[in-house]
C-alpha cells in the first residue's frame, strides 16, 4: 500500500503521469452537491486528483457526466434467480459497483454452507459484495426452515473482512420481547464492531423506540412518510424500496427533507430478473427519484455516499482524491443514461455490455434440496371449510395483506365469498425435511382460473407454496418442482404447461439470466392468460404470502398466522 500511496501523492502534485484522465467531464461532487467541469486522474486503481492532469491515457469526455459507482443498500442475491456471477454480470452494466447482501434465502435452505457458498461465489467478480449475516433463520419459531442458525453458529463468519453485520431482523417481537436467542446475535454483532439492519414495518410508538434501542440503524420496510419520520427521528437509516413486488420508493419521497436526506439511501430488496434487465437495478431508484422530482445529484447521493457512510465503507462513494476509482460516465444525468462503468479504475462495462468473464464455482451442496412427504389425493383439503372465513387478502403492489373475514361458500369444488369472487385455494408445504406439514388456507384477488402454480422460493423458509382453484393441478404442480429440484410451475387440466427450474438451493438457476428471464417472462404470461389480476407479479406475490413478519396475515407449513398479532388463528372465525 505504502507505494500505491506514494504514487497517488506524485501523480496528485502533477509529478508524475496518471494512468488514466478523464478530460473536461462534469464531476457530480456527492460532498457539496455541486457539479464541477475538471480532468479527473486515476492511477492504480484510486482517484489521484481533480483539476487538470495528464495521462498515459487521455479521455475527452466533453458533455458527459462523472459519478460514483452506484451501491444497493439491501438486496437479496438470491432473488434474482442467478448465480451471483450472473446477477453481477446484469447489474454492472447498469452503474452499480457495490451492494450489501443479505444471503437470508439460502441460509434458511442450507444454513452456514449456503452463506459460504455466497462468499465464495462473489470473491472474484468485478463488484464490491458485502454481507450482512441472516438474523433470523428460520425468520419466526412459527415455521420450519432448513435450518436453524444460533449465535454461536454465526461465530465463524462474523469477522470475515466482508461481513458488514447482522442482517435484517425481523423477528421484532423476539427482540423487543429482550429473547434470548435474538439478543445473544445482537451482542455478538455489536460485541464484534458491526452493524444492525432492520425490519420493523408498522412498528410505531414505544415499541419501535425499543426497537431502535436494540442497536438496530437501518429500515427498509417503510411504506408511509411518516413511519419513514418516526424512524429517522430515531437515528435510524430509510431505504427506499423498488423491488418487483415491493414498490415504496416513491410513497416515501414526502419524508425527505435538507436534514434528513443524507440518511436515506435506495435499495432494491428482491428484484426479478426482467425487470433488471429492462428497468434496471439502482440506477431505476434514482432515475425515478430524479422523475418524480429529487434533484439529480441528490438522487446520486442517496445511491453513493449516504450508503458508504452508514455502513463506514471506506473510500467507495464518491470522487475525490484517494476514494476508489468506482466511476460511471453518463451521456445524460437526468436520464442516468450510462456510456461507461469502470470498478478500481477497470473498464468492466460499456454501453450496457459487460467486458468481463465469470467462473462457476462447486454448487454441488447446494443442489437437491425438495425433499417433500407423498402427497395424496386430499392431501389439500380444508376442514370446517364453510361459514365465516378468514380470508388472505392481496394489495397491489405491496408485501402487505389485508385480513378479509367473508361468508364463503363451496359449489363443484370452488370457493366464493359472499360477493361472488371466486377465491383461490393456497397452501404451503414444508420441503426440507418431509415433514409432512400443509398449511391451508384462501386468498383473494390473484384471479387464477383453472390451474395452480407452485414455486419452491417462498420467503423466507422457502417451502413450497402452491395457489390455484382445483386441488388436481395443484399437486401436479408441486409435484413437478420435487422432480426437478425446485422452481417454478404452472399446471392446468392435470398437466404441467409451463415450468422454471431453480435447481441450486431451489431459489436460482445456473443458467445466463437472459435464458431465466425469458422463461420467467413466459411463465408470467402464462399466468396472465390464465386470469392473475395484471396488478400482481404472480410468481414475486405468491413468494411473499408465506412470510410470517409483514402484516396482516400470512400461511407457513404450520397454518394460517396473524402477523400483527404474532399468533396462529383458524381460518374458522
Amino acid at each position: 500500500m505504502r507505494e500505491i500511496i506514494t504514487a497517488l501523492i506524485d501523480v496528485a502534485a502533477g509529478r508524475a503521469k496518471a494512468q488514466i484522465v478523464f478530460k473536461n467531464i462534469n464531476i457530480v461532487n456527492v460532498f457539496t452537491g455541486e457539479i464541477i467541469k475538471a480532468d479527473v486522474a486515476v492511477h492504480d486503481g484510486y482517484i489521484a486528483g481533480i483539476g487538470e492532469y495528464e495521462g498515459a491515457e487521455e479521455y475527452d469526455m466533453e458533455g458527459k457526466f462523472l459519478c460514483p459507482g452506484f451501491i444497493d443498500s439491501h438486496m437479496h442475491i438470491e432473488s434474482t434467480m442467478v448465480t451471483p456471477g450472473e446477477f453481477a454480470r446484469a447489474v454492472t452494466v447498469r452503474g452499480t459497483t457495490g451492494i450489501i447482501a443479505d444471503p437470508h434465502e439460502i441460509a434458511n435452505v442450507k444454513g452456514i454452507a449456503g452463506i459460504k457458498y455466497m462468499l465464495e461465489g462473489t470473491e472474484n467478480l468485478p463488484i464490491d459484495v458485502y454481507i450482512m449475516l441472516p438474523s433470523c433463520v428460520p425468520a419466526t419459531p412459527f415455521e420450519n426452515s432448513g435450518s436453524i442458525l444460533k449465535a454461536e453458529d454465526l461465530l465463524e463468519l462474523i469477522n470475515h473482512p466482508r461481513v458488514l453485520g447482522l442482517g435484517e431482523l425481523m423477528d421484532f417481537e423476539n427482540v423487543i420481547n429482550c429473547e434470548k436467542t435474538i439478543i445473544n446475535k445482537i451482542v455478538l454483532c455489536q460485541n464484534s464492531g458491526k452493524f444492525v439492519d432492520g425490519h420493523g414495518p408498522g412498528l410505531s410508538g414505544r415499541a419501535i423506540n425499543a426497537y431502535a434501542a436494540s442497536g438496530v440503524r437501518t429500515e427498509h420496510e417503510c411504506t408511509t412518510p411518516e413511519e419513514a419520520v418516526e424512524r429517522l427521528r430515531l437515528g435510524m437509516h430509510i431505504m427506499l424500496r423498488e423491488g418487483s413486488a415491493a414498490k415504496n420508493l416513491v410513497d416515501l419521497l414526502p419524508a425527505l427533507n435538507n436534514s434528513s436526506i443524507s440518511r436515506c439511501m435506495f435499495c432494491t430488496d428482491d428484484r426479478h430478473p426482467e425487470d433488471i434487465l429492462k428497468q434496471g437495478h439502482i440506477d431505476n431508484n434514482v432515475r425515478l427519484a430524479i422523475k418524480n422530482g429529487v434533484d439529480p445529484v441528490t438522487a446520486v447521493q442517496m445511491a453513493t455516499i449516504n450508503v458508504a457512510r452508514c455502513y463506514n465503507l471506506h473510500r467507495v462513494g464518491g470522487i475525490a482524491p484517494g476514494y476508489k476509482a468506482d466511476l460511471l460516465i453518463l451521456n445524460d444525468l437526468k436520464s442516468i443514461d450510462i456510456y461507461q462503468v469502470y470498478k478500481n479504475g477497470k473498464l468492466i462495462a460499456e454501453n450496457n455490455e459487460a467486458l468481463f468473464d465469470i467462473f462457476s464455482i462447486n454448487d454441488s451442496k447446494m443442489r437437491n434440496s425438495v425433499n417433500i412427504k407423498e402427497l395424496e389425493e386430499d392431501s389439500f383439503q380444508i376442514k370446517n371449510d364453510h361459514g365465516q372465513l378468514r380470508i388472505i387478502g392481496l394489495v397491489p403492489n405491496s408485501l402487505i395483506t389485508k385480513t378479509l373475514i367473508s361468508e364463503v361458500v363451496k359449489t363443484d369444488g370452488k370457493y366464493y365469498s359472499k360477493d361472488g369472487e371466486e377465491l383461490l385455494k393456497i397452501a404451503v408445504i414444508e420441503r426440507h425435511n418431509a415433514t409432512g406439514n400443509i398449511g391451508l388456507g384462501l386468498v383473494s384477488g390473484l384471479g387464477l382460473k383453472d390451474g395452480a402454480i407452485a414455486s419452491s422460493v417462498a420467503h423466507d423458509s422457502h417451502n413450497i407454496v402452491v395457489i390455484g382453484d382445483n386441488d388436481r393441478d395443484m399437486k401436479r404442480a408441486v409435484e413437478k418442482l420435487e422432480e426437478i429440484g425446485g422452481g417454478v410451475a404452472i399446471a392446468s387440466g392435470g398437466e404441467i404447461i409451463k415450468y422454471l427450474s431453480l435447481p441450486i438451493a431451489g431459489l436460482m438457476s445456473d443458467s445466463p439470466i437472459e435464458k431465466v428471464q425469458s422463461i420467467l417472462a413466459d411463465l408470467i404470461e402464462t399466468a396472465y392468460k390464465m386470469g392473475v389480476n395484471k396488478d400482481y407479479d404472480p410468481s414475486m406475490t405468491l413468494s411473499f404470502l408465506a412470510l410470517p413478519v409483514i402484516p396482516e396475515i400470512k400461511l407457513t407449513d404450520l397454518g394460517l398466522f396473524d402477523v400483527n398479532n404474532f399468533k396462529f388463528v383458524s381460518i374458522n372465525v
